[in-house]
């Protein structure tokens, strides 16, 4: 079908010279021919600036007072009727962190204090745009929020799988989540960033383009939630014992490494399996197989963050881990699935402002403005102030305080004394002593909307991103732009972003621009500072460079007929076993083969159901007489042609080789298709699968 070009014109009516905008109410304001509606608040109140939170200096913190951004937050904190505005998508598991390493010099977190204790946690998972019943392998951002249940109180790290963020005030969050979400008269697309609205927003946001940089990089296609990074985004405090100050940024690395699936294959995941992140975390604990993180902060005092180069407080900016080296303190374990998904997942309530003593805010106004606005969010989705009542979102420590009533209140205070001070001796007290304190910074400067000009480079960053990539992750960076920007029927916004890619690569926008038919490229954006070309790779930003090495945790597909060879399906599946991988035996029909010695051999899968795609590698072990069969069944060869296509290994009897023909792929094989001759040779088939794609099968080095 033919899409138009022309977008919907405003509701509005020609009277005389004056042009008649119709409000939400249906009621019709006049607005001079050619003049620009002034934005209001809800209140009828004229708005003077749109882009920045009201704060005390230009770096300080935001101030309470800020009717505008409270309206807005507010208005947006209860847009979805009853799922989560952002983060709908989610799946979570119950847990524990173990601490590795006392912090006792630098915060007085009791949860730091003794090595070797556990504290009971629940993490969850989620996408941002797409809604309840989205798939799971969208491109997107993923969350990665951790409820640590301490000593000392609810402790909540609600991070990304990114370190990084759109935007630098939180003022602007309805706007960059209106524009990525389905456009409004239309209902669609749903979970996609692919469209006028979101590329409109971030060609006019030039804050945007380091995220867009990994939104656009495989880390936002990841091939499990066990095998990505989370992040805690923005800069944090300890605060010691003696009231010392000590900058902190939160990195959870997974045991396992880093994986992420190529587009195409994103795109037939979720065709074949939308769940196919859930069912991978719930197998796996299920299974005995405990997804691990290690959590490790990286340190620095003022004197570093006045020398870095970048602002601390833009949670547009990162801190390079070689230039600060990460230091790991404890691990996470996931080990428990919840017993009621309604119950503990989707009613868990995460809030950034939930930090125990001796864990404090930075003056980031992204994340002061999610410290406003979390509670909100927890009120409209929850029904009830008394959210912390649910079982999962209550302290598992000793609690005490005077709150009471409300809707769906299951505890109250007893007895006569719900006030204090109270002439009666009863209730508790406030401790200056164990009671959480904020660190007394000195603010100074003018209430007033400011920028700071210190949050002003929006491109050097995002050229550190990209210089730091594989030759094949660049590829893929340039084709999901191609791909997302072909889906945007206004051609200035293409030509607007083009103009943004050329401060960061030239090589990038050139490509970019000759896949989309640009005539020529357009003039650089203006950059409010010039992008820098001095900083270094990072090796730490590829996912490539910091591959595992080993296929523990993946699963291998073997494809079986009857008549498959025993001895090599089960030399195969005991490599697997030593390798700490799993495996799924796939047959033409889910009953089952009968193997070369008259065994039978069960199914997990019927080919027509397990595509290539749900697998990490592939082994074909089919017998001659079961070969040609399989060579007519198009399931097999789609099996066959999507593995190879993928850059995935391949392992394969002798007997599958007219397969290769079958799919046009046999004058192309190359070192990533191993034959499997015999029992013995199975073993070396699982150690390849280490390097986990063989990536020169698309034609750029993986290094």
């Amino acid at each position: 079908m033919a899409r138009s070009s022309k977008r919907a014109a405003p509701d509005r009516a020609k009277i005389h010279d004056q042009t008649l905008i119709r409000g939400h109410g249906g009621e019709l304001h006049q607005v001079a021919e050619g003049e620009t509606p002034i934005l209001t608040t809800a209140q009828g109140g004229p708005v003077s600036d749109d882009q920045n939170s009201l704060r005390i200096g230009e770096r300080g913190p935001t101030a309470l007072e800020d009717f505008h951004f409270r309206e807005k937050i507010f208005h947006f904190d209860h847009e979805r009727i009853p799922e989560r505005v952002v983060h709908a998508r989610g799946y979570g598991a119950h847990g524990y962190f173990e601490t590795t390493e006392a912090l006792t010099d630098v915060t007085r977190a009791d949860i730091f204090q003794r090595v070797g204790e556990r504290t009971p946690a629940f993490v969850r998972f989620s996408t941002v745009a797409g809604s309840k019943g989205s798939f799971d392998l969208a491109r997107d951002v993923r969350g990665f929020a951790v409820k640590l249940y301490t000593q000392e109180g609810n402790w909540d790290i609600v991070g990304n799988n990114i370190p990084v963020f759109f935007i630098q005030d939180a003022i602007k969050f309805p706007d960059v989540i209106h524009s990525v979400k389905p456009e409004p008269d239309r209902g669609f697309p749903q979970a996609q960033s692919a469209h006028d609205n979101f590329w409109d927003f971030i060609s006019l946001t030039p804050e945007s383009m380091h995220m867009i940089m990994w939104v656009m990089s495989d880390r936002a296609i990841p091939r499990s939630f066990r095998f990505m990074e989370g992040f805690g985004v923005h800069s944090f405090r300890f605060v010691n014992a003696d009231g010392k100050s000590t900058f902190v940024k939160f990195h959870w690395k997974p045991k396992l490494g880093m994986q992420s699936v190529v587009w195409n294959e994103a795109v037939k995941i979720n065709g074949a399996d939308p769940d196919f992140h859930r069912r991978d975390l719930w197998q796996a604990i299920q299974s005995g197989n405990f997804p691990e993180w290690e959590l490790r902060v990286q340190l620095f005092d003022q004197d570093f963050a006045d020398r870095f180069d970048f602002d601390i407080l833009d949670p547009t900016k990162l801190i390079p881990e070689e230039v600060l080296p990460p230091r790991t303190v404890g691990r996470l374990v996931l080990d428990r699935m919840p017993e009621n998904f309604f119950a503990e997942t989707e009613q868990v309530a995460f809030m950034t402002q939930n930090v125990p003593p001796g864990v404090d805010f930075s003056n980031d106004p992204l994340l002061q403005g999610r410290n406003f606005s979390y509670l909100d969010t927890q009120l409209k989705r929850l029904g009830s102030t008394n959210f912390t009542h649910l079982p999962i979102n209550a302290p598992k420590c000793p609690f005490h305080h005077f709150q009471q009533d409300g809707h769906m209140a299951m505890r109250n205070p007893a007895g006569r004394v719900n006030y204090q001070p109270n002439s009666w001796g009863e209730g508790p007290r406030e401790s200056p002593e164990k009671g959480f304190r904020s660190f007394p910074a000195e603010e100074a400067g003018p209430k007033q909307r400011i920028r700071a000009e210190s949050f002003a480079d929006h491109y050097s960053q995002a050229r550190q991103f990209y210089i730091s990539q594989t030759p094949v992750e660049q590829a893929h960076i340039a084709a999901a732009l191609t791909f997302e920007l072909s889906k945007v029927e206004t051609p200035v916004i293409r030509e607007r972003l083009v103009a943004h890619l050329l401060n960061i690569d030239n090589g990038l926008a050139k490509s970019v621009a000759q896949a989309l038919g640009l005539d020529g490229l357009p003039k650089p954006a203006p950059a409010a500072i010039a992008p820098r070309q001095d900083l270094e790779p990072s090796p730490a930003l590829s996912i490539l460079k910091n591959g595992p090495q080993r296929f523990e945790g993946r699963k291998l597909g073997i494809l079986v007929t009857d008549g498959v060879d025993a001895a090599i399906l089960n030399g195969l599946i005991k490599a697997l076993k030593r390798e700490k991988a799993v495996h799924e035996i796939i047959a033409p029909k889910v009953g089952g083969v009968t193997a070369s010695d008259g065994s039978k051999v069960a199914a997990d899968q019927m080919l027509a159901g397990a595509p290539s795609v749900l697998y990490d590698a592939v082994a074909l072990l089919p017998s001659e007489v079961g070969m040609a069969a399989l060579l007519s069944d198009p399931a097999a060869r789609d099996f066959v042609a999507d593995a190879f296509a993928h850059c995935k290994f391949i392992g394969h009897v002798p007997a599958a080789r007219p397969l290769f023909d079958k799919v046009g792929i046999a004058d192309g094989l190359d070192d990533g298709v191993i034959e499997i001759v015999g029992a013995g040779a199975a073993a070396g088939f699982v150690e390849a699968l280490g390097r986990l794609r063989f990536w020169e099968r698309e034609g750029a080095p993986a290094g």
